[in-house]
């Protein structure tokens, strides 16, 4: 299994490289995808997005190819899942 990207998801640095496909820095993670709040602001832009572009190496990448981090551990958006294992 290939290893995962890790963005740190409050880090300014990894704003700076992992973007919006439109190359917006003001995306949040969803329980499934990604949301842009320029995107979503524009009037010819849906804010839903599903791959992240990272800046550096010109790659996109899904929800399954990035682990996301917080200052305080793992990003665990996936509340679907936790939920079917109660």
């Amino acid at each position: 299994m290939p290893s995962k990207e890790v963005v740190r998801i409050e880090d300014r640095q990894d704003r700076w490289r992992f973007v919006c496909p439109r190359g917006h820095r003001s995306w949040e993670p969803t329980n499934h995808h990604f949301w842009c709040q320029k995107c979503a602001a524009s009037d010819d832009a849906d804010g839903v997005f599903h791959e992240l572009r990272d800046k550096k190496t010109d790659a996109h990448l899904g929800r399954d190819q990035v682990r996301l981090v917080t200052p305080v551990g793992p990003y665990d958006g996936d509340l679907d899942r936790r939920a079917s294992d109660d």
